[in-house]
């Protein structure tokens, strides 16, 4: 058997619908963006989405609206996928990265406003692995500070806190439709904002900074015009071929969040028999969307005295799983261990202790909607037979 850690699985309606772009001859930007952003609207509550090339993007685009700048400084969690702190570098300013709680993998909210400066701009909540950053604290400080707040939503698809969808609690949220994403169209991302003047700076934005789209031109009474541009743009447009992939999806939403979860459910009555894996945190405030089920590796407390000890016992772990078929990755990695930003920066592994035992002890096991009852009774039965 092969189980993959994750599965993109299209119906016969993600074939008929990309033939419709492919025949109107309109595969850029267009109808298919806009219906696309619409049922984003709706599905997550929202007041205005836009489509974008990819989350990484989405960070950058809605940063750079924002003003962030040369010298400012952003916080975000230390915990995350790389682009998180990326996108901050793009603009010449400074990602100050922050510990996490290792019960949720998000940011440790108690941590954060001892890295507060006058330069500090921003903060980037993650909601990684589809579960809420603590976002009554995050926007607490945020405006005690008057910072604004770019939810990394790039997991957050399904995830609500405090009965409320990620991504209407700050300034902007970003989102994925990568492959491992809930949704996907390959390659692609969505700001959600209920700031209305904002919203029409990023579709701006999002078009090289041009005043009218190229499908609005063509729409137009007079489609040889060239539009203006107030604003330094960037070309960040999704293609109505991925919008056209994305908005079928959207129509079975709901069902893919729930199947999600019957999964999530699954592995969480399987950790509960298996001592040496901690299951992933639950709360009244959060619903979990589950991108991924991610547990720690946790045969006995980890510190920084065990933690090479127990790292190669999770990687011994996993090869053993590999052998058998199943595929695993770590959780993510940690910003502070990677070589571009260890280098410019200096820093230690120790500097955020949390992140580095998250990043060398968790473990993500295959989560897909498509994953049958006897793939997820093969893997149960492979987890328990392993012996430490």
């Amino acid at each position: 058997m092969n189980i993959p850690i994750a599965r993109t699985v299209f119906e016969e309606s993600e074939y008929e619908n990309i033939h419709k772009p492919l025949s109107s001859g309109w595969v850029v930007q267009g109808s298919f963006v806009k219906e696309f952003e619409e049922k984003w609207c709706t599905f997550t509550g929202t007041k205005n989405s836009i489509a974008v090339s990819n989350c990484t993007t989405a960070l950058h685009l809605s940063l750079a609206a924002l003003g962030i700048s040369r010298e400012d400084e952003v916080i975000l969690p230390s915990f995350t996928w790389i682009a998180t702190a990326n996108s901050v570098e793009y603009l010449g300013a400074k990602p100050v990265l922050c510990d996490i709680d290792i019960s949720t993998y998000n940011i440790d909210t108690s941590q954060i406003e001892k890295h507060i400066t006058d330069r500090t701009k921003a903060i980037i909540p993650v909601h990684l692995f589809g579960l809420s950053s603590e976002m009554d604290r995050v926007n607490e400080l945020a405006s005690k500070y008057k910072l604004f707040v770019v939810e990394d939503a790039a997991c957050g698809f399904g995830a609500q806190y405090n009965g409320m969808h990620v991504g209407n609690f700050g300034n902007t949220g970003c989102f994925s439709f990568h492959p491992r994403k809930a949704i996907t169209t390959g390659e692609g991302g969505m700001i959600t904002t209920n700031d209305n003047e904002l919203a029409i700076q990023l579709r701006s934005m999002r078009d090289h900074g041009a005043s009218i789209s190229d499908h609005q031109r063509h729409l137009g009474s007079k489609p040889y015009l060239l539009p203006d541009f107030p604003y330094l743009g960037y070309n960040y447009r999704m293609t109505d071929i991925q919008a056209s992939i994305g908005s079928t999806q959207m129509d079975r939403a709901e069902s893919i969040h729930k199947k999600r979860s019957m999964v999530a459910d699954k592995y969480n009555d399987l950790i509960k028999t298996i001592s040496w894996l901690e299951k992933p945190f639950t709360g009244n405030n959060f619903e979990h969307g589950f991108q991924a089920y991610v547990c720690l590796f946790k045969p006995e407390e980890i510190n920084m005295g065990n933690l090479n000890r127990i790292s190669g016992m999770r990687n011994e772990f996993m090869d053993y799983l590999q052998t058998k078929g199943i595929s695993t990755r770590p959780g993510t990695h940690a910003v502070h261990l990677l070589d571009y930003y260890r280098n410019k920066y200096g820093f230690k592994p120790e500097n955020y202790p949390n992140s580095f035992i998250a990043s060398e002890c968790s473990i993500a096991f295959p989560l897909f909607p498509s994953l049958t009852d006897i793939e997820f009774e093969y893997i149960s039965e492979t987890i328990r037979n392993y012996k430490l």
